[in-house]
């Protein structure tokens, strides 16, 4: 079952810290029938079309395909951006869950907003922060203009609350419950400010060469491993020569794991802002780590940019780092820009032979 809570508790916790919404909004969830029916009955308007399966009310369409992949399509327009033609697939793998969640809205009449968050120590970090995220970030949004803080304080505010809900519950459990995020806020089709914690990906495509626009937050990198020292942490390294802080987490920074905030995990998200070149700029893609640790930043671009659709790009993509071995979660939202389609790898082709040991947030 795609959505995953840590007991009805949480649930119950999660549905009653929600802000309240102010207004319509348009939203895209990757997550199993039987999860979006359980939201059927907490969001406004939403109704299901009883022999298609697709759900109306808030301008969404969506298509459910085997493996549990999901694939759903807006139906507005905004600025030069299309939201019918964004693309989001979702895959189990070899997981007993999908601890992943991804979502877009439109949060205002000139802000989109697409994110990614990839759960470990269960799916709960990164079900509150779908649920929460794009809220904070509407809020924040109503008294600062600047991108970058924006994501930032909703980043700090969200994890905060996580933390709160977590104490009051009392479940030991959920202390070592937390989500990477990659967020992405698009301003009058232009102006591109995208904010992570954690190792999923934002990756830009320009003039058909792969741009990363995060870095990942992990113990390899000598600044993150020296931020955990001057904590109190410490890095400790797998058979495999993986990198784990305190011998527990594959990353430096993520939302909830509340266990290791005191040696240095933080949910300060890093930030950057660039100008989308719609001439040259054919799509942004979010990725988690189980598309990550499979395919490069450039197979990525080059695989989508074989494809006709975004919606097409997303499947494609998943379903390739599938099929070259990966044993996690993987999702991809594909976004497309002006030079969709412009520049394309036709004469590419990838090797399926490809294999990598199981990846894991925890040790």
């Amino acid at each position: 079952m795609f959505r995953s809570y840590a007991g009805a508790q949480i649930q119950s916790a999660l549905r009653k810290a929600r802000p309240a919404l102010k207004g319509a909004y348009t939203t895209l969830a990757c997550d199993n029938s039987a999860s979006r029916r359980h939201h059927g009955n907490s969001q406004r308007g939403l109704k299901k079309d009883q022999g298609t399966g697709a759900w109306n009310g808030l301008g969404i369409r969506a298509g459910w395909q085997e493996g549990g992949s999901h694939v759903a399509q807006f139906r507005k327009t905004f600025s030069s951006v299309s939201l019918p033609r964004v693309g989001c697939d979702s895959r189990i793998g070899r997981r007993k869950e999908n601890e992943d969640r991804c979502g877009a809205e439109e949060l205002r009449d000139d802000v989109l907003y697409f994110a990614v968050y990839d759960g470990h120590g269960g799916a709960s970090a990164a079900e509150f922060c779908y649920q929460h995220m794009a809220e904070y970030i509407r809020l924040c949004l109503s008294r600062e203009e600047n991108l970058e803080t924006v994501l930032s304080q909703a980043f700090m505010q969200v994890d905060e609350e996580f933390g709160q809900q977590v104490c009051s519950l009392g479940d030991e459990a959920l202390q070592f419950c937390g989500t990477t995020a990659t967020v992405a806020l698009l301003r009058n089709g232009a102006e591109l400010a995208v904010a992570s914690v954690g190792d999923s990906r934002a990756i830009l495509c320009r003039k058909g060469k792969a741009k990363r626009l995060t870095i990942d937050h992990t113990p390899n990198r000598k600044d993150e491993m020296e931020r955990i020292k001057k904590a109190g942490g410490f890095i400790a390294w797998n058979s495999l020569g993986q990198p784990f802080v305190n011998g527990r987490l594959a990353m430096t920074r993520s939302i909830g794991d509340l266990a290791l905030k005191a040696t240095g995990v933080i949910a300060e998200p890093e930030t950057r802002k660039i100008m989308v070149r719609h001439g040259e700029d054919g799509f942004l893609v979010l990725t988690t780590d189980g598309i990550n640790f499979i395919l490069s930043s450039q197979e990525i671009c080059d695989i989508v940019s074989q494809c006709q659709s975004a919606v097409e790009a997303a499947q494609v993509i998943t379903e390739r780092a599938q099929e070259c071995g990966t044993e996690d979660n993987s999702t991809a939202i594909v976004i497309p820009f002006g030079a969709w389609g412009k520049h394309k790898h036709t004469d590419r082709s990838y090797s399926l032979s490809r294999n990598i040991a199981s990846s894991g947030r925890w040790a």
